[in-house]
């Protein structure tokens, strides 16, 4: 029997808590980030790829090549790619994702609507603005679940900074606020930390501007006071995000396999 997915213990928590507004965010939050394998019609050619569609319009979806497998009973292609580029993907095109059907505890289906609120939630961006920070203060009343959402999508983030922390500061000129501070991360892996720190607070259901990001070089003298007060997140280390190498086409989920 294979063991619980992330997508599996998200789905149980859904539905155990139904009308739970937050555990439905962390179900969404687990298909757009968890990579899905997609049944195919033929295998992918360059770019395009069919998928095969059920009736009523929905593409076959499975969060382990197994479970692909054990659906259909014999060898058939798929691409895998993260549930957000699958939702990019189905942009206009009104179809909706069957995850898991008949092979698993969290299967279900998930119409068309659903995955343009998906897509439009993970479109969400940022505002940037220029701050500068008075006092560095420990963070103070934020919810478990979102420190645990900011974990989750961190533990993800191999290479992309040295680490971050979470404070509370105050910042000259007036305002007060929560920031979440890299330290010596990857310049072009900025804007991915952005988002997924966004997405945290998007998914756990806090209002956007419960939370500013920021990034700051490990020489920075502010790093000390970060270091002193702040909720430390230990980014995986490993190949730094510099040294991985450029993905095939269809890899980037910002450009993902375009459907025939």
């Amino acid at each position: 029997m294979m063991d619980e997915t992330p997508l599996d213990q998200a789905h149980r928590a859904m539905i155990a808590a139904e009308g739970d507004d937050a555990m439905r965010l962390r179900f969404y939050e687990r298909i757009a980030d968890v990579e899905l394998y997609m049944l195919l019609e033929s295998e992918p050619d360059d770019d395009q790829v069919t998928p095969v569609l059920l009736d009523g319009g929905y593409v076959l979806v499975f969060d382990r090549a197994e479970r692909l497998a054990a659906y259909v009973g014999q060898p058939a292609p798929y691409v895998a790619l993260s549930g957000r580029a699958i939702a990019q993907m189905l942009e206009g095109q009104d179809l909706g994702l069957a995850v898991n059907l008949g092979v698993a505890p969290s299967e279900i289906l998930l119409p068309a609507g659903a995955m343009a609120w998906l897509r439009d939630t993970l479109a969400q961006e940022a505002g940037e603005v220029e701050a500068r920070i008075a006092q560095v203060l420990p963070p103070k009343g934020l919810p478990e679940t979102l420190i645990t959402a900011i974990d989750e999508k961190l533990a993800t983030a191999t290479g992309m900074a040295a680490g971050a922390f979470l404070v509370a500061v105050d910042y000259t000129g007036g305002g007060r606020g929560h920031l979440l501070a890299f330290v010596g991360a990857i310049p072009r892996a900025q804007d991915a930390l952005v988002r997924a720190a966004s997405e945290a607070l998007t998914f756990s259901g806090i209002e956007a501007g419960a939370m500013d990001v920021g990034f700051f070089a490990p020489n920075d003298a502010v790093v000390a006071k970060l270091a002193k007060v702040g909720l430390r997140f230990d980014l995986p280390q490993g190949e730094g995000l510099q040294h991985t190498p450029r993905m095939p086409p269809g890899s980037d989920p910002s450009k993902p396999p375009i459907l025939k």
